[in-house]
């Protein structure tokens, strides 16, 4: 196991009844910027839930952040943020909503000349440097209400990158299972499939030792396998959607990346087919996951044999154990009816391949946890998801 700093400051308060909390967690003379998506949460209660929580403070409200949160809306929150002097980010909504008001957290104090250099990483946002961060979860799948990631898209430009700051770590998080009640069901299916593919970057990588870590993530990845059918019942379950939203949380909150290496090469294809072609961020991972790690069997292939037998129960070696147990992988992802090749979705292989290689090739991208998978291998991954 290497050498590791681990650090999460996040406050999770989970269960049903739990958005009148935010009262206890926020300063009454604080100013908030409330941030959300597409409106929904005005039609579910949520809304009016956090409003009530939020009582006498002054707050503004910043709607219509996109699932892949645009570069160019949230510059609109950041530039209503400074002119409202709010002091206080309350993001209401899934990971995307989450992501977004990270960026706005940390861009409304920024005085440097250009906001994407944070998004790039050529801009550091230190500890202090943001302003501070509540959520109310309404869509379990990312862990952005548990960590220190966002992934920001701009449409302008077609891109689509992520960065990392311990300051911008929520200071809590409200999970209410309930929330989860309205969401339809491609966004609960994004959900499973999204958490499913976090953990097994971080799991099918290579051995280090890591005993505990690699307990946590087989659990986590049963754990969906288990309850995933469950999930997607309608009237809503309340233990299963409980049991996702806790366990989706689990998923990147950088408790199972605790001295282990990470693979991150799937997310970096997939942010650019989402940047390409639109398709959400679970859909993305989906079609390149079984893919590469089939192109990647034999340098992965201790820990895929560990997952053939430990996460689906199989025996036996070699190729045909790897082969089974993704086959097994892309068997559950359909189960909940998630595509796994880019034909689902209409687009050609040949296409995304060269467009997704080019931009690679052009930054000198090299990607896994090798650093070795070129932009011309990347290129045959995606020609296998046809």
């Amino acid at each position: 196991m290497k050498n590791f700093v681990f650090y999460n400051p996040t406050r999770i308060i989970f269960g049903k009844g739990t958005i009148a909390k935010i009262d206890q967690q926020i300063s009454p003379t604080a100013r908030v910027l409330m941030c959300y998506g597409g409106g929904s949460i005005k039609g579910n209660t949520v809304y009016d839930q956090v409003i009530t929580a939020l009582k006498d403070r002054k707050v503004h409200e910043f709607g219509g952040i996109e699932t892949n949160p645009d570069y160019d809306t949230l510059m609109e929150a950041i530039v209503l943020g400074r002119d409202k002097r709010v002091d206080f980010i309350l993001a209401v909504g899934g990971g995307s909503v989450i992501d977004g008001a990270k960026l706005v957290a940390a861009g409304i104090p920024y005085e440097g000349d250009n906001l994407w250099d944070i998004v790039t990483g050529e801009a550091r946002v230190r500890v202090g440097e943001a302003l501070p961060l509540g959520t109310v979860l309404t869509l379990p799948a990312t862990s952005s209400e548990m960590n220190n990631i966002s992934v920001i898209s701009r449409r302008a430009t077609k891109e689509k990158f992520g960065w990392m700051s311990d300051a911008v770590y929520p200071a809590f998080s409200v999970l209410d299972p309930t929330v989860t009640y309205s969401l339809p069901e491609e966004q609960v299916r994004n959900g499973i499939v999204d958490t499913y593919i976090h953990v097994m970057e971080q799991y099918a990588t290579v051995p280090v030792n890591a005993l505990l870590q690699e307990r946590q993530a087989e659990a986590i990845l049963l754990t969906l396998q288990d309850i995933s059918q469950k999930v997607l019942e309608m009237p809503p379950d309340y233990g299963a959607r409980a049991n996702l939203m806790w366990t989706a949380s689990n998923g990147l909150n950088n408790f199972i990346s605790c001295g282990v290496p990470g693979d991150w090469a799937t997310h970096g294809i997939g942010h650019e087919l989402t940047a390409l072609y639109g398709l959400a961020h679970a859909e993305s991972l989906a079609v390149v996951l079984p893919h590469l790690l089939w192109h990647q069997r034999e340098k992965k292939a201790e820990k895929l044999a560990q997952y053939a037998q430990r996460v689906w129960g199989l025996t036996g070696g070699g190729d045909e154990l790897i082969r089974e147990a993704l086959d097994r992988m892309c068997d559950f992802f359909r189960l909940v009816k998630m595509p796994t090749r880019l034909t689902d979705f209409q687009i050609d292989p040949q296409e995304a391949a060269n467009q997704v290689r080019q931009r690679f090739d052009a930054r000198g991208s090299l990607l896994g946890e090798h650093g070795d998978i070129t932009p011309d291998q990347v290129a045959e991954i995606l020609l296998m998801s046809q």
